[in-house]
């Protein structure tokens, strides 16, 4: 079965669309996936960014959970930037929102502007990171337990028993070997890392799961249309609005992805965005075993969004 899932930023640009209809639009495509059968549903964090990059990706994955019955819901939180306690009372009502569907990937984030914003200590990541988890794992169980000096408890529980398992997002050995000790899963920036992983997790007598696919097909974007090229000429904005941003952010950090482009051609060459028709998106499928749409990309216009939607559901779907 093909994995088919959606994932959100709501980065709005001043050129996109207005942040509202962006909004609306997500919460509509994902009643509109859980109808289909989609797989999983994801929402990104990222704080003070000039183009309203979603702070709140716990707010808006509780609005799509109660939209939808079936898709899981995931949310990446940059959990050292929260109040431990505070997260996993959030966390946990998300998840009875979502009647058990909540999937969390936890990571420590890679920009000082954002730890600078909330008065945070940026070299204090690891020790956070750590102190939030083993807070998730202590406040879910709905028992009394000591944090930092007081005594202290948190309910409601989570629907899911004993409760939702907790993936380590990463870009580094440490992280991987952080993954193995204190969390249930990894997901790294750099796939090489999972050898890592495999290896820490083997030194401590764990299991080492099996290796999954991504559901990403090694692109960024996805978008099916009849007409590439006159959609490309749409969408190459907003494209490299989120590849050059997402490159200054990264400078100086371990990553294989994203690198500042100023030629549109030269970026769709890259295969990092796949403008394809139905014909192209059903080959995709059959290779990868999955499909993974990012509709609204940097503000892209809704309409435009759903016409790549709604191809994919009457020509794509139907044949996988």
């Amino acid at each position: 079965m093909t994995h088919l899932s959606l994932a959100y930023d709501m980065r709005a640009p001043e050129f996109g669309a207005d942040p509202a209809s962006l909004y609306q639009a997500a919460l509509d495509q994902c009643a509109w996936a859980d109808r289909l059968g989609f797989h999983a549903v994801g929402f990104m964090e990222h704080h003070a960014s000039s183009d309203g990059y979603l702070p709140s990706p716990i707010v808006m994955a509780a609005a799509a959970a109660a939209r939808t019955t079936r898709v899981e819901i995931g949310v990446i939180v940059l959990l050292p930037l929260y109040d431990p306690l505070r997260a996993a009372e959030d966390l946990a009502v998300l998840d009875l929102i979502a009647n058990g569907r909540l999937r969390v990937t936890a990571i420590a984030g890679y920009r000082r502007e954002e730890y600078q914003q909330f008065g945070l200590d940026m070299s204090r990541r690891p020790s956070r990171m750590e102190c939030g988890i083993a807070a998730l794992k202590q406040a879910w169980t709905g028992e009394p337990f000591e944090f930092e000096g007081r005594r202290v408890r948190i309910l409601p529980r989570p629907a899911q028993r004993p409760r939702p398992e907790i993936v380590l997002g990463g870009s580094s050995r440490a992280a991987a070997e952080r993954a193995a000790r204190i969390a249930d899963g990894f997901r790294p920036v750099v796939p090489a890392l999972m050898e890592d992983y495999a290896e820490a997790l083997r030194s401590l007598g764990k299991p080492v799961p099996e290796t999954r696919s991504s559901g990403s097909g090694g692109y960024l974007f996805l978008h099916v249309t009849r007409d590439p090229e006159g959609d490309w000429e749409r969408i190459a904005p907003h494209a490299l609005h989120e590849n050059n941003d997402y490159a200054r952010w990264l400078e100086g950090v371990p990553n294989p992805v994203y690198h500042h482009v100023s030629d549109p051609a030269e970026l769709l060459a890259s295969s990092a965005y796949r403008i394809v028709t139905p014909e192209q998106c059903l080959e995709l499928a059959r290779q990868d075993g999955a499909l993974h749409f990012k509709p609204l990309i940097a503000g892209l216009d809704p309409e435009l969004a759903w016409q790549s939607l709604r191809l994919f559901e009457r020509e794509v779907l139907p044949k996988l």
